[in-house]
């Protein structure tokens, strides 16, 4: 039921959530799952939402003294975690029940979420695992568990810190503990190589946060290029542009910069102009709407006007509150935003509800509380199409295209080439 309710809350949170790779089965048993950890608290809870199998996650020890969310944690069976930065006095053995436990649950057909980096973190790569999956798995093998998997689970997110946004879970390949040859510490350490490479392969790393942007804006150019905007082919061309700059290598130094520099200049430009890729790309053709579409956004304009302004004051606040308690930290932004709206909104709808039958009589003051509990979701319908990505139209735009495209073909022809050459060398 918990579950259910945070499926629902995981659907408001993001526009759009795609699952993608080998995705587990819901008869999944015995496998742990190790995910990259950029965004706090949403990410167990996307992992959790969307997963087709029952998975208990390991939380760290200090969140169970939240009351509140202690409580949500039991309820989902998360397992706590002794971290010593948490503790730095805790005993060597603080964590010996907990390995113990997961082995004995591991050993049961559990299933296990673990976020082995350790922290949620807003670097532009994943950082280094820690052996605690392996360990777990090492210690129920040795306990006469067979049959166990585990499974790298890669989070990407078009805007870690926005509110309908549009998210990814991409899953590695299984990997069964008996294929490693070997027990004990060096059984813990070969699981954690292998989890470290495999969740490498299914993110998009960058060395610096302007090797990331550029990453990202490559990939811009060629998903919009190919018209295919979905999470699943942004990081699929990511993780192509990512491979594309390693193998340039320090040889490919002066290439690599040569293209950064081409690229930047053509995104200062785009800033100049007012203008996106997309605008370029398309040339100021007409979005295309279906008349689908057209016809339910016309439906729901009714209720979307009173939407907006009844629900205006509490959607603010998720994003006031985030802006003061995270300070600067965008690792926990979307956790403070979520937490603050899972409050903010129940509080607000049962105050206007009571504000309704204090006012009117019953018949009105139920057809209110109808359009109280409706109305966001119209203002939200609308708030997804307005913020879609659509061409501008108009002689202006036209004028400003046509530099820009120029540049945009010679731009496209210089990655070609590279990766031309790239491919020639391989």
């Amino acid at each position: 039921m918990l579950l259910s309710l945070f499926r629902r809350v995981v659907a408001l949170y993001f526009r759009d959530v795609e699952v993608v790779g080998d995705t587990p089965l819901p008869s999944t048993r015995a496998s742990i799952f190790g995910a990259n950890h950029f965004n706090g608290l949403i990410d167990p809870i996307l992992v959790l939402t969307n997963a087709p199998c029952p998975i208990a996650p390991l939380a760290k020890a200090t969140l169970w003294k939240i009351p509140v969310l202690a409580s949500l944690l039991d309820a989902v069976g998360a397992v706590p975690v002794h971290r010593r930065k948490d503790d730095p006095d805790k005993p060597a053995d603080a964590n010996d029940a907990m390995f113990a436990r997961v082995a004995g649950y591991l050993a049961g057909g559990g299933n296990v979420l673990i976020f082995p980096e350790g922290i949620s973190h807003a670097q532009p790569s994943v950082v280094r695992l820690r052996s605690g999956a392996g360990r777990m798995l090492a210690r129920a093998h040795a306990d006469g568990a067979r049959e166990l998997t585990y499974q790298a689970v890669g989070l990407e997110f078009e805007a870690r810190d926005v509110f309908r946004s549009r998210a990814l879970v991409v899953y590695g390949p299984v990997r069964h503990v008996e294929a490693h040859a070997c027990e004990g510490d060096e059984l813990a350490r070969a699981i954690t190589g292998q989890l470290t490479e495999d969740l490498s392969e299914l993110v998009v790393e960058g060395v610096s946060w302007d090797e990331r942007l550029l990453f990202a804006r490559v990939t811009e150019l060629f998903t919009n290029r190919a018209g295919d905007r979905s999470m699943k082919a942004t990081n699929e061309i990511g993780r192509q542009v990512e491979a594309a700059r390693k193998a340039l290598g320090p040889r490919g130094e002066a290439t690599y910069r040569s293209i950064a520099g081409e690229v930047g200049a053509y995104y200062r430009a785009l800033e100049e102009a007012g203008l996106a890729d997309h605008d370029v790309e398309t040339a100021g053709a007409p979005p295309r709407t279906r008349k689908r579409t057209r016809a339910t956004l016309a439906l729901a304009l009714p209720l979307a006007i009173p939407g907006v302004l009844l629900w205006w004051l509490p959607y603010q606040a998720p994003r006031f509150v985030a802006a003061r308690l995270a300070k600067g930290e965008r690792d926990v932004v979307s956790t403070y935003k979520l937490a603050t709206g899972l409050v903010a909104m129940p509080l607000w709808a049962i105050g206007l509800v009571t504000a309704a039958f204090l006012v009117w009589p019953w018949p009105w003051a139920f057809g209110a509380s109808l359009v109280v509990i409706a109305s966001p979701f119209a203002a939200l319908m609308w708030l997804d199409w307005l913020e879609r990505p659509r061409s501008k139209r108009g002689a202006s735009l036209r004028e400003g295209v046509t530099g820009l495209r120029a540049r945009r073909s010679s731009l496209m022809a210089t990655l070609e080439q590279a990766r031309e050459t790239l491919a020639v060398g391989a």
